[in-house]
């Protein structure tokens, strides 16, 4: 069994999903391991990861918009506002999402449906830097 491991370092343009999978792709490529399973791990509290829709970007939008509507910013009850109000906001959206995936790696290649792709969902509405870990393990 062998084991591969990368940082991913992705610069985010604030609030919304930012499509990491052809970055992932390039590093399960760069193994040489036919066979086995990724983790994927971000590594932050207000930012998470999905896999959906990579063909129409108005799901991306859809989906920011549910959860602004589920989740808003600012919410008077809420304690915890240190950098702003959208900080406790970008928490629970994280929490309601992943922070880790797992995905099968088949005959070299990611078994990702037709349709999927890999991303990372700044919760936040200001640029950052996030780092998505990538632990491959297989032959």
């Amino acid at each position: 069994m062998k084991q591969a491991h990368h940082t991913l370092v992705i610069a985010t343009p604030g609030r919304g999903l930012v499509e990491i999978t052809a970055d992932t792709r390039a590093f399960v490529r760069e193994s040489g391991m036919a066979n086995g399973v990724l983790t994927v791990f971000c590594r932050h509290t207000s930012a998470s990861l999905t896999i959906q829709e990579n063909a129409d970007p108005a799901v991306r939008h859809d989906l920011d918009a549910f959860f602004k509507r589920l989740v808003p910013d600012g919410d008077p009850s809420w304690r915890h506002d240190s950098e702003g109000p959208d900080d406790m906001s970008a928490h629970i959206r994280t929490a309601l999402t992943q922070s880790s995936l797992s995905i099968p790696l088949q005959d070299g290649h990611l078994a990702l449906g037709t349709w999927q792709g890999i991303f990372l969902w700044e919760h936040r509405t200001r640029p950052h830097r996030r780092e998505v870990q990538l632990h491959l393990i297989g032959e």
